[in-house]
């Protein structure tokens, strides 16, 4: 009998990536990759790389644990996923970061932009619509994980130090600003001051690459010497930092390892996080059939072009395994020692447990002994580490600190192309939009700006019309 080229794997719900209809997916394996395949009656049949590592996305599944929800839901589910987002009811998974767009303006306007930001577009919110943005999330979260104030250009906002004051009059955990850094790297002043806000504050910072290339590209001007600058400013003043690079295939994707390298060497920085384009928004010279770049993608180049972390230290982050990667790693010494290689996986989804094997690496197990000096036992620092694994660490020992902590993050935005209901329902990584919803990232992106609100009602008033 004939057959098929692929493998039949898994069926899920995608969208449509030209109409963004609701269409069924079949999940397939063939030649080494992960395909979806989906077919629309009005635009036809697509098929989407969505992994190349077929035992890492078949182990994905393992990681699954259950949902933390959030305190309320703001939307009820009427159309079904993704045309209800407030959060609705349907939602699996609550904001684990939460982005707070305090301004559209920016200053530059970056040919890879998925919010159009520019000198010239949309407006800066009001400090009394910030607030009650803010609000918001404590409503839902109680006591957020992680809130970063974000934009456009957050530090282009007249009233940018108003609104951090009033970000720490909430009960945030951790505060981060999401920034070009480009103020940082002009006024020594402004970094001064920033540092005041620590601890539980931090810079997450643009950082996409060495070359004047590819920074064009990007960012439409070589930022070589701002991002320079920005680094020396911030390392003077300690001030704790993530670089987030966007990385499109090809461009930039061969500096992976050393930016890692590079971020290991200052003192400021704790983490580096990876995103591949999400095709939204503003993106020129794009082609998602060549240009698509995966998360397993990714992963494979950390590991090749770094001897920092093995396949055991870079595994998915329980709450949404198919969009996230972590791996964690402790600066001690002068050397560098990977955490998360020693996670018992089965613990790892058991929010009472976090068994740390030890025994894999006797030096580390020296250096954390001698740090937990109360009881100094295995046993303690196991009690003291476990956090260190969640999305925000809380480091409680008295020779350990946020210091010590690297960490690198690969985090997959979904967009209309590789769109997989599954992993839409448990995204952690929300904004709060102008009319006060809670919006997963991926969403926001597709259907929920200002530009694509028109056409989502439309959407909405079509399967109205089917019910």
């Amino acid at each position: 009998m004939p057959e098929r080229p692929y493998i039949y794997y898994d069926f899920t719900l995608s969208i449509c990536s030209t109409c963004l209809r609701r269409v069924d997916a079949k999940i397939v394996f063939e030649e080494g990759n992960v395909y979806m395949l989906k077919n629309c009656r009005q635009h036809g049949f697509e098929k989407v790389l969505i992994a190349t590592d077929i035992e890492y996305y078949k182990n994905c599944r393992n990681y699954a644990k259950r949902s933390e929800m959030p305190l309320k839901f703001n939307a009820e589910t009427h159309y079904g996923c993704p045309y209800d987002c407030g959060l609705c009811r349907d939602h699996e998974q609550h904001s684990c970061l939460t982005v707070v767009e305090v301004t559209d303006r920016c200053n530059l306007a970056c040919p890879t932009c998925y919010a159009m930001s520019s000198p010239h577009y949309g407006r800066h919110r009001t400090l009394q619509e910030i607030e009650q943005m803010l609000d918001v999330i404590v409503e839902n979260e109680g006591q957020p994980d992680v809130v970063q104030l974000s934009g456009g250009e957050p530090t282009v906002h007249p009233q940018f130090f108003e609104i951090l004051d009033i970000a720490k009059t909430k009960p945030i955990k951790h505060l981060m600003l999401n920034t070009n850094g480009i103020r940082i790297a002009k006024d020594e002043n402004f970094v001064k001051r920033l540092a005041t806000y620590q601890p539980d504050f931090e810079i997450y910072l643009q950082f996409d690459s060495f070359e004047a290339e590819a920074l064009i590209k990007l960012r439409g001007e070589d930022l070589t010497d701002v991002r320079a600058k920005a680094i020396e400013h911030l390392n003077k003043y300690n001030l704790s930092t993530t670089l987030v690079v966007t990385l499109q295939k090809g461009l930039n994707t061969h500096e992976i390892g050393k930016i890692i390298e590079y971020a290991l060497q200052q003192p400021c920085i704790r983490g580096v996080t990876f995103q591949p384009t999400q095709q939204a928004g503003r993106l020129e010279n794009f082609n998602p059939a060549t240009d698509r770049y995966t998360l397993t993608e990714v992963r494979s180049a950390i590991l090749a072009q770094t001897n920092v972390f093995n396949a055991n230290d870079l595994i998915p982050v329980p709450c949404n395994p198919d969009a996230l990667v972590m791996g964690y790693a402790l600066k001690l010494g002068g050397q560098v020692f990977p955490l998360t290689r020693m996670i018992n996986p089965d613990d790892l989804l058991d929010n009472s447990k976090n068994t740390i094997v030890y025994e894999q690496d006797e030096q580390l197990k020296g250096h954390l002994l001698n740090m937990f000096s109360t009881g100094n036992s295995v046993e303690k620092a196991k009690e003291h580490l476990k956090s260190i694994m969640c999305c925000l660490p809380d480091i409680d020992a008295p020779q350990l600190s946020y210091d010590n902590l690297f960490r690198v993050i690969i985090m997959n935005f979904i967009d209309a192309q590789n769109f997989d209901v599954r992993a839409i329902k448990k995204s952690c990584v929300h904004i709060v939009n102008k009319d006060l919803q809670i919006i997963p990232f991926e969403t926001m992106n597709i259907f929920y700006r200002d530009d694509k609100r028109e056409y989502l009602e439309q959407l909405r008033t079509e399967m109205a019309a089917t019910f």
